[in-house]
């Protein structure tokens, strides 16, 4: 059975960091682009971060631009989200997905979440 599984979230006070996982189960992340996305109560989802499968193009969304990184561990079929200067805002259960057509298509393989508390 083909999917992907997050792993990482955890509470932390503001300005912590944690890393995120995402773990793929029956195919190769290589040859998939992988998005990290959030949802937060009452809220849209919204894309935070995406990285390609080509040449290792990376996006980020605004609000997370110089505090989040985005990366991939080939050899252990995993990509990684590491938050910094986390903010309560941030607050949401963070889920990845795969997409064989890239980072702006549509996304083959959803993750269930995993839950990220900002707060003190």
């Amino acid at each position: 059975q083909l999917h992907v599984v997050e792993s990482g979230g955890a509470l932390v006070q503001p300005g912590g960091s944690l890393r995120l996982s995402c773990e793929a189960s029956g195919f190769t992340l290589d040859y998939y682009a992988i998005g990290w996305f959030r949802q937060a109560p009452g809220k849209e989802r919204e894309g935070v971060s995406c990285i390609s499968s080509s040449d290792g193009s990376t996006y980020y969304e605004d609000s997370v631009k110089g505090r989040f990184t985005i990366s991939r561990d080939n050899a252990n079929n995993t990509v990684y989200l590491q938050m910094n200067s986390l903010k309560p805002e941030d607050t949401a259960v963070y889920l990845c997905a795969a997409s064989s057509g890239g980072c702006r298509r549509g996304y083959d393989y959803w993750g269930q979440g995993t839950q990220v508390t900002v707060s003190s």
